[in-house]
């Protein structure tokens, strides 16, 4: 009966042992991506100071290990033109990161992929606001296109499916 006691008593250690490794394990995973999102250095965000889903598509960012600065301002659209952004193209907010126009709410594996990849183009972007996509309640199914713009892309190539 003690080898029993002893065996419950122990039995809870045990399992937070096992449990802490796992998730050890996990969070270096998470560094490993954070780092490479921080490598590409600090994505300026330019969004009106009133839109919810551009905050929640921020935070989304710096969750996935982007530093980010955002500059809150009501005249959103001059960016956009700055930065040749086609205005089919335009969604709520315009971020800039290693050179690259990312605009609207891109999923950050197309993301990822631009800045891993560098393909001849001025930047992605993502139409309008798509439910599901990052900062509209987001869901990894939801189906939409991320569009690349310039460069090669000209006035618009599909770059990534997200979804799919």
């Amino acid at each position: 009966m003690n080898t029993y006691r002893f065996a419950l008593a122990l039995a809870p250690a045990l399992t937070f042992a096992v449990g802490t490794a796992f998730l050890g394990y996990a969070s270096a995973a998470h560094a490993d991506t954070q780092h490479e999102a921080a490598a590409h250095g600090t994505m300026h965000v330019t969004k009106s100071p009133t839109c919810g889903c551009c905050g929640a598509w921020v935070a989304l960012a710096r969750e996935a290990g982007y530093e980010v600065e955002v500059t809150d301002t009501r005249d959103v659209t001059s960016v956009k033109l700055e930065n040749e952004v086609p205005g089919s193209m335009w969604g709520c907010h315009t971020a800039m990161i290693d050179g690259y126009v990312v605009e609207g709410h891109v999923p950050f594996e197309a993301l990822e992929l631009l800045l891993n990849d560098r393909p001849d183009v001025a930047g992605i972007a993502v139409a309008g606001m798509p439910a599901g996509s990052p900062g509209m309640g987001y869901d990894p199914q939801a189906q939409y296109e991320v569009m690349a713009f310039g460069g090669s892309a000209g006035e618009g190539a599909i770059y990534y499916r997200a979804g799919l």
